[in-house]
């Protein structure tokens, strides 16, 4: 969670019984720990996230060099949901696919 703070600059929220997410701008990514899983088997390292930001993509490189995250890809063009973008990948501490992408 300490690197979805520091790193996404994310807001950590309890809910429901003590359960934890992370607010995302008008986004909520419900966590879950291994092994209390409530409706499956979460595995670690199965999260592919797509994060869209307002930030320039070149400001989003120097935050994560900033932050000692290793880039594993991009910035490249690929295709969203609503037009092209342009991304980043890195994985987090779990190595849990994350894609930072911006619309062109």
């Amino acid at each position: 969670m300490e690197f979805y703070r520091r790193v996404l600059l994310m807001e950590e929220i309890t809910f429901a019984k003590g359960r934890k997410a992370l607010k995302f701008g008008n986004q909520k990514i419900n966590l879950q720990t291994l092994g209390q899983e409530l409706r499956n088997e979460a595995q670690v390292g199965s999260g592919d996230l797509c994060l869209i930001t307002s930030w320039n993509l070149k400001d989003v490189v120097v935050h994560l060099e900033n932050e000692n995250v290793e880039i594993v890809e991009g910035p490249v063009a690929k295709s969203g949901a609503v037009g092209q973008i342009e991304s980043v990948y890195f994985l987090d501490p779990d190595k849990n696919l994350v894609e930072i992408s911006v619309y062109n």
